[in-house]
């Protein structure tokens, strides 16, 4: 292929490099050069054009992306049409990526014209999504090095793959002992289901045993004739050594232990093993958490029947250490973390606009012979906490005279009009740097209290893996929720009008409740009839 400036005289079937625009008239790259491409830039004034000019030996990008992409692409894929020197493969079924990495950085080594990218080797993808892709650079390659790329992809292949989905029916078995809550066994269950739901796979059955061998024991054995095709299971305590609970006790029903142990991070303490021929998964405490971790690579693959076993789950170090789980009950870092040592603060979001008012600052109004702000501000006051950090933006001024004499400090949010999420942000870069955790309190809440507030902060348990406290009341939850620091950086994340309140469904795990004694967690002043209301019964 030759490739450079041409005379346009001689540029007819010649391929464009570069878009040509002049007086109206355009000429794509890529296209191809015809003569009247020719007449009318040269009516424009062209003299000259960059372009490829193909040899007899030269294979046009398309056709040679797509003959790489054919030679390379395994079961469960389709190579769609190619285009720009472009070739995509998408998978005919939902499942697993399945990727021979040697294969792929020799044939990105055969020669820098040709680049082929996967997805990552342990991802999931939906039927119809994009796996892979082979791009070629030049316009054309030569029919040898075409040649070379089929036979080596052919000889090392296939080197991208999908394994479909085929295990359907899963049992769960949860172990149980004094101090956990039910909740976090419910929350685990439907994280489970939700991670099954893209292999269209069904918990057929579910167990709830005490933590000790006989117990689990026994619930395996019955499992049998389940029907299941995966039995995982969920410890109440991690397990340590293969004479632990768990792996005693598939060794007692009669299966094995293949692995215990895995190097990716969260998912270090997961457990694979077979009963009856069947996988047994036994999952690390990681695997409670909706966030992608080292779990869910051996599920996917026990659900594709994907080869993993003690040497797959062996090579799975690099890039196994995955993003810091707020779950995990002891910080890379070493600090010691408790409910006795835990410094936690209270935020008061107190810059709104009171739209919804019609007029006056909600904040300022009388109730109980006090601004309605200072209940607010009060309740965290009186609850014992570290410090209370109350969040100013509009009349900022006006608010902080209703609030003068109390035991708190200002943090001014300029951009209070931009929603709540921005006090939120300004009120927890104003925290000091060794708080372990902060209620997020509203300023238009009179309803809470100084006790509600105090057993809300006493629930926080990190150690224990609760790392957010919410009140409810009948069933529902309310405000104030506490947060702890692993949460911050995705509350400080958050944008708009909005606070928190959808993380608590993606940390579900991570949730403790507390139930109020009366409705202040859900009442909070936003109407002038709602204010009415309250000043009635007082």
């Amino acid at each position: 292929m030759r490739f450079g400036p041409l005379a346009l005289s001689d540029a007819v079937g010649a391929i464009s490099a570069h878009a040509i625009k002049v007086d109206g008239y355009v000429l794509k790259k890529g296209a191809r050069v015809t003569g009247a491409d020719v007449a009318a830039l040269s009516r424009r004034g062209v003299v000259e054009i960059v372009a490829a000019e193909l040899g007899p030996d030269d294979v046009p990008e398309d056709k040679a992306a797509h003959r790489i992409a054919l030679a390379l692409a395994g079961a469960h894929l389709r190579c769609d049409a190619p285009f720009t020197g472009r070739s995509n493969l998408f998978a005919e079924k939902a499942g697993v990526v399945m990727v021979e990495r040697d294969g792929v950085d020799a044939l990105n080594a055969l020669d820098e014209a040709i680049t082929f990218a996967t997805l990552d080797e342990h991802a999931v993808v939906a039927e119809g999504a994009m796996a892979a892709t082979v791009k070629i650079i030049p316009f054309a390659m030569p029919e040898a090095l075409v040649a070379r790329a089929e036979r080596l992809a052919r000889e090392l292949g296939p080197l991208v793959s999908v394994a479909p989905f085929e295990l359907k029916k899963i049992a769960a078995v949860s172990t149980l002992l004094p101090g956990l809550d039910l909740k976090v066994v419910d929350k685990t269950i439907s994280t489970l289901e939700r991670r099954l739901a893209p292999a269209s796979a069904k918990l057929v059955a579910e167990r709830r045993v005490a933590h000790d061998e006989p117990s689990l024991t026994r619930a395996l054995r019955e499992l049998r004739s389940s029907g299941a095709e995966l039995i995982i299971i969920f410890g109440a305590s991690a397990v340590t050594d293969r004479r632990d609970v768990i792996p005693a006790a598939i060794e007692a029903a009669g299966g094995v232990v293949d692995r215990l142990g895995m190097p990716v991070d969260p998912g270090n303490l997961l457990l694979l093993g077979a009963l009856d021929g069947k996988p047994v998964l036994g999952a690390p405490g990681c695997a409670r958490s909706p966030k992608e971790n080292g779990f869910d690579w051996v599920l996917n693959r026990l659900l594709a029947r994907a080869p993993v076993g003690a040497r797959e789950i062996a090579k799975m170090g690099v890039g196994g250490l995955l993003m810091e789980t707020v779950s995990r009950p002891q910080p890379r870092e070493g600090k010691r973390e408790g409910p006795k040592a835990a410094k936690i603060a209270a935020l008061v979001l107190a810059a709104g606009r009171s739209t919804r008012m019609g007029g006056p600052n909600k904040l300022l109004e009388p109730l109980l012979g006090k601004p309605l702000v200072r209940h607010a501000v009060e309740a965290a006051a009186g609850a014992g906490l570290a410090e209370v950090v109350v969040v100013t933006g509009h009349q900022a001024g006006a608010v902080e005279r209703a609030l003068e004499g109390s035991a708190i400090r200002f943090a001014h949010n300029p951009d209070y009009a931009d929603g709540l999420s921005t006090s939120l942000r300004a009120g927890l870069a104003a925290l000091a740097s060794d708080v372990d955790a902060v209620v997020v309190m509203l300023g238009d809440m009179p309803g809470v209290t100084a006790p509600l507030v105090r057993r809300i902060a006493s629930a926080y348990a990190p150690g224990a893996g609760v790392h957010i406290v919410a009140p409810t009341r009948n069933g529902r939850r309310g405000n104030p929720v506490l947060w702890g620091r692993r949460l911050f950086a995705e509350l400080a994340g958050v944008d708009g009008d909005v606070g928190g309140r959808h993380l608590l469904g993606q940390h579900a795990d991570l949730v403790a409740e507390v139930e109020a004694e009366d409705d202040g967690p859900m009442i909070d002043v936003d109407t002038p009839e709602m204010l009415a209301a309250l000043k009635s019964l007082a």
